[in-house]
């Protein structure tokens, strides 16, 4: 009996999770609730005490201690003493023990109160155990789809995901596996209950930091986020360190890191933007995806004015808004949006135009002063130039040529005179030596001779150096490939002539 009592009590603990003292105290309660239905016990206060080690149940009588007792429920002040020395008035004193003699509606009694007694210690646990994990993100399955609720599976308890918190573009089903926030843990008439949410921005915050190393470490920071759950979420992120691309180590690598939290919500749109000291380039960058030209700012009031180019109005304030509704939340600062006409418009004058980093590159002119630009003094200038500098002039030509000629009579002078050297400096010479040397004479008949020879191309036949068109060309063109590769298989006209000359031979013969 005593190990059987023993066994079963610290399997119904390891069951049920829960401290040992618990689990007596609670069949504690159970017995007392039991003995209570007993007649032997009737219109008495009991009380039940269970020893663990041996598993025998003591069920005593308590008795008010009162100075001059009037009932069977009083017992006298020195009597108390003598059972508690330290017994006083008013006090519950055990007196005596009761037979165990518990029926078959006391033991069932008995049952329903330790189970319901184990389902309060658990639900104490319970809150005891997530009451500091608000805003902590769990990994649970679903159980149960109600119309006005889902039920999941936390640990080993039950979360609740209210019809409030859930996204209305979300589809789930029994036994898919979901990421959720805990919002709170709340009692109601059921015992405590874990309120978890899908619409929380923090559910962002939290799978960026599963998903990016770098925000998980600390070197890049999530400042402020904007959600319309199911729809689009705008995220502001600034790197601690330098060196480090904020955005680009949010996306990842050809947007793998973006991906799957995407994947995680559904389909739900991010836009990752850098976040900025500056509240104009903030601004600017929480528009996004529309180019912003110009941001005007009023402290007072904390609002801006945005000028977009009219193509990307639309794009800049998003169907129904939400992009510039996600802009404000993100910012913090209410963000009207103009297009560039009608701010020039307004401001009647000019509006510079600002990069996306916010710094100011080009000016715009108004269109009236743009379209009254001329190109006739552009002509002008470039006739200029080209009066200063000629391209050909006949004089300079002229006079170069005399000066080369002249140049050509001189040198033919030296030359001459070179080779009219006198006998005496020859002499020195050997014969060897004056064998190489030519005389004019030789020069002379070396000419003439070359001069006498035949010219060997005037001796060809001048049909030779007419290429006459073929049947596929064109007139008045240059002749290319089709013409060569004709002129090779023998299509020319001088081959025709040399054919039909060939065939009227063959006749006469």
């Amino acid at each position: 009996m005593k190990s059987d009592f023993i066994v079963a009590l610290t399997q119904l603990a390891s069951e049920r999770n829960l401290p040992r003292d618990i689990v007596i105290s609670a069949i504690e309660d159970a017995l007392l609730s039991a003995y209570k239905r007993d007649s032997v016990a009737a219109n008495q206060d009991i009380s039940v005490k269970l020893d663990p080690g041996s598993g025998q149940i003591t069920v005593f009588i308590l008795k008010t201690v009162a100075e001059n007792p009037e009932n069977n429920q009083q017992i006298s002040l020195e009597q108390a003493k003598a059972i508690k020395p330290d017994a006083q008035v008013g006090e519950l004193v055990p007196t005596d023990s009761l037979v165990q003699s518990a029926g078959r509606i006391a033991a069932q009694t008995a049952k329903q109160v330790v189970l319901q007694r184990l389902r309060e210690a658990e639900l104490e646990l319970v809150l005891k155990e997530y009451a500091d994990k608000e805003g902590q993100m769990f990994s649970v399955t679903i159980q149960r789809i109600e119309p006005r609720q889902i039920v999941v599976e936390l640990g080993r308890t039950e979360g609740i995901i209210p019809l409030t918190e859930q996204s209305q573009t979300e589809r789930f089903r029994v036994g898919q596996r979901i990421k959720v926030i805990l919002q709170s843990v709340r009692t109601s008439l059921k015992g405590p209950e874990v309120i978890l949410s899908r619409i929380d921005k923090l559910l962002v915050q939290r799978l960026f930091e599963t998903e990016v190393p770098e925000v998980q470490a600390g070197s890049v920071e999530i400042l402020s986020i904007s959600r319309e759950a199911g729809s689009r979420s705008k995220v502001a992120v600034w790197a601690k360190q330098e060196g480090i691309d904020a955005v680009g180590s949010c996306v990842g690598l050809r947007g793998i890191r973006i991906q799957n939290i995407v994947n995680e919500l559904q389909g739900e749109k991010i836009d990752v933007i850098g976040w900025d000291s500056d509240p104009a380039r903030y601004i600017s960058n929480a528009l996004s995806p529309s180019d912003v030209a110009r941001v005007e700012m009023y402290q007072d009031d904390l609002s801006a004015t945005a000028i977009v180019p009219q193509k990307q109005l639309s794009l800049a304030i998003g169907k129904d808004g939400q992009n510039a509704r996600l802009a404000a939340r993100l910012t913090g600062w209410k963000i009207d949006i103009k297009s560039h006409e009608e701010a020039l418009e307004e401001a009647g004058g000019e509006l510079p135009v600002l990069t996306q980093d916010g710094q100011q590159l080009v000016e715009e002119s108004p269109i009236e002063n743009v379209e009254s630009i001329k190109e006739e003094p552009v002509v002008q200038i470039n006739q200029e130039v080209v009066q200063d500098k000629p391209v050909f002039d006949k004089s300079v030509f002229e006079s170069e040529t005399k000066e080369a000629k002249e140049e050509e009579l001189v040198t033919s002078g030296n030359s001459t005179e070179l080779t009219e050297q006198p006998v005496e400096e020859l002499a020195g010479l050997s014969d060897e030596e004056l064998a190489g040397i030519k005389s004019t004479e030789d020069v002379q008949s070396e000419e003439k001779e070359s001069s006498a020879k035949p010219d060997l191309v005037a001796e060809l036949p001048e049909d030779i150096w007419d290429i006459s068109k073929t049947k596929s060309s064109n007139d008045g063109g240059l002749r290319f490939a089709e013409d060569i590769d004709e002129l090779r298989r023998g299509g020319g006209p001088s081959n025709q002539k040399k054919t039909k000359r060939k065939s009227k031979n063959t006749r006469r013969k």
